[in-house]
This record gives C-alpha cells, structure tokens and sequence, in this order.
C-alpha cells in the first residue's frame, strides 16, 4: 500500500478513536454536572446527556470523514507523519472547542437556574449599620462616606 493509504488510515483509526473515547467519558462525568444543572431531575439530566453525545459523535465523527480528504502529494514517512499529525491535531481542536462550548451553555443554564433561586433584594440598603468596635463612616480606618438615598 501507498503512504497516502497508510495516513488515511492511521488518521481514521486515531480520529474515530479520539471521538468515540471522548464521548464516552463525556457521557460518563457530564451527566452529574447535568443533574446539577436540572437541579436533580434524573430523566431530564440522562436525556439531555444522550442527545450531547448523539450530537458529539454527529460532529466530530462528520469533521473526521470531512478532514480525511488531503490534496498533498505524500512520498515519504516523514510527509505522512505530518499529515497525520495535523489531521489529528484538527480532530482534537474540534472536540475541544465543541467541549468548551457545551460546558459554557451548561454552565449559562446553571448560573441563571441559581440567580432565579437566589433573587437579588428587591430595595438597596440606605444606611450603615455601626457594629461596636468596627470604626464607622468617615473614621480613621472606617469605610468611606455613606451614599445616602435621595
């Protein structure tokens, strides 16, 4: 066989490899950040979990097959190396950034779940509140001036 055929080859089997090891840990250790982000819902967080993987394995095994295609002409060894580690490189800068971005909506979706348990106090405090031995507005080592309502 020619070294194109053995890139090609080395690039398919570490690429889908890549993936398929990827998305098995992801599913594995995503799906407690899921129930946490589902505050407990177990059917929700399981199903969430399955269609990210589906997702996963539609993207990047698509990048995989998309990248395979290479118009260098491969004559040697070291040609082929190269090859191969730039195709593979691509297939890890995908799964990366394609994993960043999951877990940034996730975490999007979890802090505005907290925000909406925790609502901010609906009126401003308007005055200081002195605590006996703590120096009080305008005191040396006390905190500044108090801004007062209008």
């Amino acid at each position: 066989m020619s070294p194109v055929v053995w890139a090609y080859l080395g690039y398919a089997v570490i690429g889908v490899a890549l993936v398929v090891w990827v998305a098995r840990t992801l599913q594995r250790y995503g799906e407690v950040f899921l129930l946490d982000v589902f505050d407990g819902h177990e059917d929700l967080a399981r199903a969430v979990n399955r269609l990210l993987v589906i997702g996963f394995y539609l993207l990047n095994l698509g990048y995989v097959a998309f990248a395979l295609r290479t118009s260098d002409g491969i004559g040697t060894a070291r040609s082929a190396v190269e090859l191969l580690s730039t195709k593979v490189g691509g297939v890890l800068l995908v799964l990366g950034a394609l994993h960043l971005g999951n877990v940034l909506v996730l975490s999007r979706v979890r802090r505005r779940r907290l925000a909406e348990r925790n609502p901010v106090p609906p009126v401003p405090p308007a005055a200081w509140t002195p605590v006996p031995g703590y120096p009080g507005p305008g005191m040396p080592g006390g905190p500044g001036p108090v801004a007062r309502p209008a």
